[in-house]
């Protein structure tokens, strides 16, 4: 049975969990093994299934070869624990696996992970409110309709090709949005993004949106410091002084301002020890237990790296400030440690790197369910932060720059045309107020002046064509709109202006003109008789 790549979706996580147990049945090699002086059919020492779950978790798409022996050892208790494997005597649950000759076998059928039902509660509908609701007392027409900003340049095409053709229309004035407006702009538009970037129909399988907390996400994106680390309006729920100081005495060892440093040998394993027994202590993992279906989705697109660094952009700018904050300094620690070729190594065994790695996953990414790999996807998703922290865990520009756009788009003044399609980028209808025709002639004869007198003067004033085109230009618009030209050009000399006359000045007549051309000299011969 071949491992596939297992991409963004519901239950992601209980996917790769049915599909490990599948893969590691299938190809899990069973023999006759003798234990204490008896014979134990269709069985596996412990070490084999070290040595064969470890292979396949290293040629799996959705692991790599970065897993290691320890982590594959930690899986197979999970499996004891939860009845994929026995011990030949048929015991499960309690036992403790370990990496050595015991024998163990699979029970005839190993349980896989149900998936959850589906809620039976209506999906939550982000709403915008209303920004042209009626003042209460009156009662109008709503239409539907697409809105539309006007320039100069839409102006004149849409009037010069039908100018008869212009649906009712008004000029819309936006209310002022609250700041609770502005922050379900953020939770709505950002969500949005998420969806999109993980190609999901729904977030609703990864994500309870409705446990989205929009403040959270307008403090993430504009509370920051010059490092773009967010500041937390509740200093005390800042990082203690002291782990702080622990912290920047690693990552910036050995020049360390903060602390002063005891000469001692291990002085800098100690440190270490302080800060990961700190974040150990941790009832809840950094990303939460709420979005851990988001970045466990998230880990799917790891071989697309552009999309990848976006949905993770995204997601972490979903998490509660303190969080946010907390991994960002963490995951900024643990990347300069890891490239610090002049930190002392902090174990004797293990590379700095993937010290870095299983120390730190756990308090970062982990699950409530024990039937989980959990510690196989956080350190994939950890391995992924560290070499593109400066990226992850700053704020998408894109998304800031279209909800900023978005939000002035919907204070500035607008003309509403009746009878179009609903922007379809934005969830909320916009409705203009239905009007009589006179009202709207007078709206347009009015409303269009300034802009097609700001095009009459455009073309007057343009140096770049000939006077011809010039000339061919403004008759146009003369035979267009004769109102705007004749306040422009009220008589024929202001027109005149743009049109100087040439004085054309005969040349001098040359007196030597008028003789007669010169003759070249003829000489004659004389013959003397």
């Amino acid at each position: 049975m071949e491992p596939r790549l297992v991409g963004p979706g519901p239950y992601r996580a209980t996917r790769l969990w049915n599909e490990i147990i599948e893969v590691f049945r299938a190809g899990m090699p069973l023999r006759k093994h003798r234990c204490r002086f008896k014979s134990y059919e269709r069985c596996f020492k412990a070490s084999e299934a070290v040595d064969r779950l470890h292979e396949l978790l290293a040629s799996n798409q959705n692991f790599g070869p970065e897993v290691t022996r320890n982590q594959t050892v930690k899986l197979l208790k999970k499996f004891l624990k939860n009845h994929v494997i026995e011990d030949i005597k048929g015991r499960w649950g309690k036992e403790d696996f370990q990496d050595d000759s015991h024998l163990y076998r699979f029970p005839p059928s190993s349980p896989l992970k149900p998936y959850p039902k589906k809620s039976s509660c209506a999906k939550e509908v982000i709403e915008f409110p209303d920004w042209n609701e009626p003042k209460a007392g009156t009662s109008q027409e709503h239409i539907p309709v697409k809105t539309v900003t006007m320039n100069s340049e839409m102006w004149y095409k849409r009037h010069s090709i039908a100018i008869g053709e212009v649906p009712a229309c008004k000029l819309v004035f936006r209310r002022d949005l609250t700041q609770t407006n502005i922050e379900e702009i953020w939770k709505s538009m950002t969500l949005s993004r998420l969806q999109k970037v993980l190609g999901l129909d729904s977030l609703d399988e990864v994500l309870d949106t409705k446990l989205v907390n929009s403040k959270h996400i307008v403090q993430n994106a504009y509370n920051v410091n010059r490092q773009g680390i967010v500041t937390l309006e509740d200093k005390s729920k800042e990082l203690p002084h002291w782990i702080l100081s622990a912290m920047k005495c690693l990552a910036n060892w050995p020049s360390c301002s903060d602390l002063k440093q005891p000469s001692y040998s291990g002085f800098e394993r100690d440190v270490f020890k302080t800060i990961v027994d700190y974040f150990g202590q941790r009832k809840e993992p950094l990303l939460t237990f709420h979005f851990y279906d988001v970045f466990v989705s998230v880990l799917g697109l790891l071989q697309k790296h552009s999309k990848a660094v976006e949905a993770l952009q995204i997601s972490c700018l979903l998490l509660p400030p303190e969080n946010r904050k907390r991994l960002q300094l963490l995951v900024r620690m643990m990347a300069r440690i890891s490239f610090n070729k002049d930190l002392p190594p902090l174990s004797e065994s293990v590379r700095t790197r993937t010290l870095m790695v299983q120390a730190f996953s756990r308090c970062i990414l982990c699950s409530k369910d024990e039937m989980d790999l959990d510690e196989l996807l956080a350190a994939k998703l950890v391995s992924f932060l560290m070499d593109n922290y400066q990226e992850i865990l700053s704020v998408p520009s894109a998304l800031k720059s279209s909800i900023e756009e978005h939000v002035l788009h919907l204070q500035r003044v607008q003309i509403k045309y009746a009878g179009t399609d609903t922007d379809a980028t934005f969830p909320p209808p916009s409705f203009c107020h239905q009007i009589s025709t006179d009202e709207f002639e007078h709206q347009r004869a009015t409303g269009s002046q300034e802009p097609l007198a700001a095009l009459l003067e455009e073309i007057a004033m343009n140096k770049e064509i000939s006077m011809k085109d010039k000339k061919k230009q403004l008759k146009q618009f003369q035979k267009s709109y004769p109102e705007v030209y004749r306040v422009r050009f009220p008589t024929p000399e202001t027109e005149a202006v743009l049109f100087p006359e040439k004085n054309k000045q005969k040349p001098p007549i040359l007196m030597w003109a008028l003789k007669k051309p010169f003759q070249p000299f003829h000489r004659t011969r004389s013959f003397r008789m």
